[in-house]
């Protein structure tokens, strides 16, 4: 009974203050998002993560690639670059990966925006870069090492045009698709730790609970795991009499 009235207290708490957010914040918790670390950008230990969250398994595994081009001749460069891209998205899905773009949040790349990748200087004056992602699901039997597996067999797969190379860039990464989507589950596995809380403490005491009405956040927690989770505070209280 007593967990179904924090339940709901929660909620009413949750609605008003959600229904405020930007736009770019619900749309963030609603998209495919990166996890690299914590999504609060903190050097060393965070107190804003609180102990009571929702760990599960990444939805994806993200690995940065790069194609550069050294040819001399500017548009026969770019040319061979952005065929070498198209070669690389018709291939992706007989090789069970998808190519996507994106720093924080990620959007499918395709036959339709290839285009628009943008390219940037290499180390030499007459040489070019441009960085995509592909990511492959993390499920059954899919850890962290056979997901690099297929990304790496996917790569050499990528056939070569002009002196255009594609090549890995940075470590592998995860992410998760719509992390607002577990609000509800968090939601309750804090009520659950406040009930127990509260308990402890005897019939005399409550719980309090602030910053429940926050967006999603997250972190990474291992090779392929993730830690969601909502920065809230719980204070246990004397009962008004």
């Amino acid at each position: 009974m007593f967990r179904k009235t924090l339940l709901a207290l929660l909620a009413l708490v949750c609605a008003p203050a959600f229904a405020q957010e930007d736009v770019v914040g619900q749309d963030i918790g609603q998209s495919e998002i990166i996890v690299t670390g914590a999504r609060r950008a903190v050097d060393g230990y965070d107190d804003h993560i609180p102990l009571i969250g929702l760990r599960r398994r990444a939805d994806f595994a993200v690995q940065e690639v790069r194609i550069t081009g050294d040819t001399r001749d500017p548009i026969l460069r770019h040319n061979e670059m952005y065929a070498m891209i198209r070669g690389a998205i018709e291939l992706a899905g007989r090789r069970g990966v998808q190519l996507a773009i994106g720093d924080t949040v990620i959007e499918p790349l395709t036959l339709a925006n290839y285009r628009d990748l943008a390219l940037e200087r290499d180390s030499r004056p007459d040489s070019e870069r441009m960085t995509f992602l592909v990511k492959t699901p993390l499920g059954e039997g899919i850890d962290s090492k056979a997901a690099l597996d297929r990304v790496d067999a996917f790569i050499k797969a990528v056939p070569p045009v002009g002196r255009a190379l594609i090549e890995k860039s940075g470590d592998l990464t995860l992410s998760v698709v719509k992390p607002d989507q577990y609000r509800d589950a968090i939601v309750g596995l804090v009520a659950d730790d406040a009930l127990k809380m509260s308990q402890r403490f005897g019939a005399d005491y409550g719980v309090e609970a602030k910053g429940i009405d926050r967006q999603v956040e997250w972190s990474r927690a291992g090779l392929t795991d993730v830690f969601l989770y909502i920065p809230y505070q719980l204070t246990i209280l004397p009962k008004q009499r």
